[in-house]
């Protein structure tokens, strides 16, 4: 996160990349609540169905494409589309591994310094994978 925040533009990327996240948790969760019926994976989240998880990805997209709206010479519409994709499919994966740790290991919190939210690692599983995945891919 430090190398991207040093980047040409400043917080741009960060933001992008961050928002991306946010937009996919946010958008699979309403989604998901709304018109979910097929589990993604119910032996590691029940919760999380795959039209949520569509619904995420599609939230996430149109995110991006408002950054690439708004700042065109920062970045281009594929760029944009590509960030979100993995900002979305691999945040996601990395929430169902931090499901799968907690299950594995029988606990229901990471943590309890954040009370009701899964502990730290639950607010951070995303960004955790994502922000390596997108410099890996050079889509930053």
């Amino acid at each position: 996160m430090a190398l991207t925040r040093e980047m040409p533009h400043g917080m741009f990327w960060p933001l992008l990349v961050f928002f991306c996240i946010w937009a996919s948790d946010a958008g699979a969760y309403f989604v998901g609540k709304a018109i979910g019926r097929t589990k993604l994976w119910p032996s590691i989240s029940p919760n999380k169905t795959v039209e949520g998880a569509l619904g995420g990805l599609v939230i996430a997209l149109l995110v991006a494409l408002i950054f690439a709206i708004i700042w065109p010479d920062w970045i281009g519409y594929g760029t944009a589309l590509s960030v979100a994709l993995a900002a979305a499919v691999a945040g996601q994966l990395g929430d169902l591994i931090q499901s799968a740790y907690k299950r594995l290991r029988g606990v229901k919190d990471s943590g309890n310094l954040l009370p009701g939210h899964g502990g730290v690692l639950d607010r951070t599983d995303s960004w955790l994978i994502v922000f390596p995945l997108v410099h890996l891919l050079g889509l930053i």
